[in-house]
């Protein structure tokens, strides 16, 4: 499968392609475009990526997911070039025996590709600007490009 798409991502096409028998859950997340980052107005976002780096890392996520958890079904795709508001810009579905296994599963893929995988994200503004950064703005929330919101979130408790 080719992880990294510059076509708009056919989240219902990947779903139907999910289902196993032996599959008691299957966990759909939809990264989608929205209008507005950190107060701003959002035109669109454009994806870059070094396209056969981020499939093969990708590839060995979910392999390292299937390793940790009884998954029947692991997916990912993630969108290159423009990608306007309310598309899907990532998707990861998990299919596993139970829904504790897909949701931790499809957490631990989504939140490794964000961060891991060579992708670089362009904001463009409504009022003509843009920002450039990685394909995540947890440096943003947390003030540590190295510490991640789920991770900020886990030391507030």
């Amino acid at each position: 499968m080719n992880h990294i798409s510059a076509e708009p991502l056919d989240v219902v096409g990947l779903l139907a392609q999910s289902h196993h028998p032996q599959a008691g859950a299957i966990v759909l997340f939809s990264g989608e475009v929205r209008d507005n980052n950190m107060g701003r107005q959002v035109a669109y976002l454009d994806y870059e990526s070094h396209e056969s780096m981020a499939n093969k890392m990708t590839a060995a996520i979910l392999e390292e997911a299937k390793q940790k958890w009884p998954l029947n079904i692991a997916v990912a795709q993630h969108r290159t070039g423009k990608v306007g508001i309310g598309e899907s810009a990532v998707v990861v579905i998990t299919a596993s025996p139970h829904r504790g296994e897909a949701y931790a599963a499809n957490r631990y893929i989504i939140d490794r590709i964000k961060h891991e995988v060579p992708i670089w994200k362009c904001e463009y503004f409504t009022d003509g600007t843009r920002k450039w950064g990685g394909n995540c703005n947890c440096h943003d929330i947390t003030g540590d490009a190295n510490q991640h919101v789920y991770e900020f979130d886990e030391l507030k408790k």
